[in-house]
């Protein structure tokens, strides 16, 4: 992989993208009272110990930028070896990437640290939901 070509101003859309999608997926009016309940917390607010917003944010941010990164890496050199890889291509390589690594790495995790499948499907739903779309994102705009 290479960072030789790749093209800054598609991993950083693709990363606020990524950012703001995560926001409305997590958002009060959407999938956060699910999670919260899913996770056996009915007030739907962390407690002072879980509560740590610069640890929460600080690491959504580096996770993100890491993800996108890395997504831009692969397509990036896909791109040296097949100029003609396209938004579809792109998105399926985020698709792939995200269902096949991003979602399936952390089920044993979860299952075993005793999370519902619940808990699991709304997290990683949206990691990839986001890989595919940044992944079309960097794949246009590379």
């Amino acid at each position: 992989m290479t960072f030789t070509g790749l093209n800054i101003v598609g991993v950083l859309v693709a990363f606020f993208f990524s950012f703001a999608s995560g926001a409305i997926w997590f958002g009060p009016k959407t999938f956060y009272p699910v999670w919260m309940k899913a996770r056996g917390i009915e007030s739907g607010q962390l407690s002072a110990n879980q509560n740590k917003p610069a640890l929460m944010f600080g690491g959504t941010i580096i996770g993100l930028a890491i993800q996108v990164t890395t997504l831009g890496l692969i397509i990036n050199s896909l791109q040296k070896f097949q100029p003609n890889l396209g938004i579809l291509d792109g998105a399926g390589i985020g698709f792939a990437l995200g269902v096949g690594i991003s979602m399936f790495s952390s089920l044993s995790h979860r299952l075993f640290s005793g999370e519902t499948l619940k808990v699991w499907i709304i997290e990683t739903a949206n990691d990839a939901i986001n890989l595919t779309i940044a992944g079309a994102i960097i794949a246009y705009l590379n």
